[in-house]
């Protein structure tokens, strides 16, 4: 077996240690820094400078914001796997940055939280260049394409997923527990119907990706109207309801633009507008 390559990484949040922790796991030497004074992990080396950090043949960035990156990168450095959370263009203006001067890019994002680093659960989706053997000590590297900012619009839109699940969670559990229903009697409920409507999931996909939305299951028309009788309901009990009246809102605009007999993938036309 070769020498593995020696690895920096700036930024000691919880993630950060988490990840410094997991290289030292996997044999790689480690430099470590962050902007503040905090311990370096067991088995990691401290740079008083970014500078020093550089001089590994690997650095991974995990900060807090691209405004924070920006002014620390140089083109001393040699392979940057950036895991600071950003957006598309973000990603892909420090993925010119790196070309300009010489540096291979790798952006990634990390699919778990800092408990799970350096176990299968966690998943790394990454783009820009396909060197990703340091992201194998995180978890399973995904590598999503060529572009640098795929993985951040990945990870967006996975979360905009999660966010929108937990919205209407809440809102669920508001709704129920306005008639005294605990979380605890409820919760099972959710978990099951969540269950059968992700197996919904695929064949919309498919009704996006060819553009025809016919149906002869649950037709746009019906859904607004229960949007409707949700809102309503959430006045009734006292509630906000500003998650079911903004999902009312888009679905009826769909509807008066032609797509009432069509099913709910429809509602993707207005979204992209």
């Amino acid at each position: 077996m070769g020498i593995k390559k020696t690895v920096s990484v700036l930024g000691l949040g919880r993630m950060g240690s988490a990840l410094a922790t997991a290289l030292v796991e996997e044999g790689f030497e480690v430099t470590v820094w962050n902007r503040t004074d905090k311990p370096a992990p067991v088995g990691t080396t401290k740079a008083a400078t970014p500078e020093e950090a550089f001089r590994s043949d690997v650095v991974v960035t995990c900060l807090s914001t691209y405004d924070v990156q920006k002014p620390l990168l140089t083109r001393d450095i040699k392979i940057l796997v950036n895991l600071t959370s950003g957006t598309p263009e973000e990603a892909r203006a420090t993925a010119r940055w790196a070309e300009d001067n010489g540096v291979e890019y790798v952006d990634g994002v990390i699919m778990a939280v800092p408990q799970q680093i350096g176990t299968a659960q966690a998943r790394i989706l990454f783009s820009g260049s396909e060197n990703h053997h340091v992201l194998r000590a995180f978890g399973e590297p995904v590598f999503v394409g060529e572009d640098a900012g795929l993985a951040a619009l990945y990870d967006l839109a996975l979360l905009g997923v999660m966010w929108s699940a937990f919205g209407g969670y809440l809102q669920a559990l508001a709704l129920v527990g306005s008639a005294g229903v605990t979380p605890r009697q409820f919760t099972p409920l959710i978990t099951d119907w969540l269950a059968v409507v992700t197996t919904l999931l695929p064949e919309m996909g498919e009704e996006v990706q060819s553009g025809s939305y016919e149906t002869d299951v649950s037709a746009l028309d019906i859904n607004v109207s229960g949007l409707r009788m949700l809102t309503d309901a959430g006045v009734e009990q006292g509630l906000d309801t500003t998650l079911p009246q903004a999902l009312h809102d888009l679905f009826e605009r769909a509807q008066r633009n032609g797509h009432g007999a069509h099913s709910i993938a429809s509602v993707i036309e207005e979204i992209r507008k």
